[in-house]
């Protein structure tokens, strides 16, 4: 069984995206994984800083394709969808011509694009979300998601802008927000609309209790990654989303 390397690039303060990907990549049946990360600066979830951090990708992307990976993610959600419709696109685009004028022919994700494709793999027309973000931010992140056809029935708002403190952030508070939302006639609720909010323990509990399907970026990544490296999709204990491939008696 080859090993299949994952490059993951992500704002320098962030931790949860290189614990829960392992997390969930680690259970799969079928391959295994490696994880290479290169880091972009970035303290503050603001305008400001998330512009910065978005200049250093090209050198990401150098040392990644320096460590031959076979699949690379763009872990930041909001520092795409932050600047307007359809960036994932353009992003992956870019990403994905930088490696391949270095030979590289290593399949391209991103967290934004994701969760596009995981709410698209749901059938989810309308959603609820939990985003740790500033309202500002938090208002892009729908607009974006709303931009693809997807429409935001409710969503909350964390206000947390130290991205150390996001990585903080305790799952009550976020179950709390949850269950604030209104999620009538909701086909989907996503409970960390960002790779640093943690939420890997909530995502069954919270599919659970609700009774419809339930994701966060950390799950869409991993769907986006097995799809694109044309693995099977059967993680258990994780949502739905990570059950499509599963024999369908497994999923009940």
């Amino acid at each position: 069984m080859g090993i299949h390397r994952i490059g993951l690039v992500v704002p320098s303060s962030n931790v949860t995206v290189e614990t829960e990907m392992p997390a969930l990549l680690g259970q799969h049946a079928d391959a295994q994984f490696s994880f290479h990360s290169s880091r972009m600066r970035m303290q503050a979830v603001s305008p400001e800083q998330l512009r910065a951090m978005n200049a250093q990708r090209e050198r990401c992307i150098l040392e990644l394709g320096d460590a031959g990976v076979d699949a690379v993610l763009y872990a930041c959600l909001v520092a795409l969808m932050s600047v307007g419709p359809g960036e994932h696109q353009r992003v992956e685009g870019l990403v994905a011509e930088q490696l391949a004028t270095g030979g590289s022919e290593a399949a391209v994700r991103s967290s934004a694009g994701a969760l596009i494709e995981a709410l698209r793999a749901l059938g989810a027309r309308r959603i609820a979300l939990v985003t740790p973000y500033l309202r500002p931010l938090a208002e892009q992140v729908v607009a974006y998601i709303e931009a693809e056809g997807i429409q935001v029935h409710d969503w909350r708002a964390l206000e947390v802008a130290d991205n150390t403190e996001v990585g903080c952030i305790p799952g009550e508070r976020v179950m709390d927000a949850a269950r604030s939302l209104d999620l009538q006639g909701v086909d989907a609720l996503v409970i960390s609309a960002c790779v640093q909010m943690p939420s890997l323990p909530l995502v069954q509990a919270a599919e659970d209790e609700f009774g419809l399907p339930v994701l966060s970026a950390a799950t869409a990544g991993a769907y986006s990654l097995l799809r694109a490296l044309d693995l099977p999709v059967d993680i258990p204990g994780a949502g739905s989303l990570l059950r499509a491939d599963a024999p369908a008696a497994a999923r009940q």
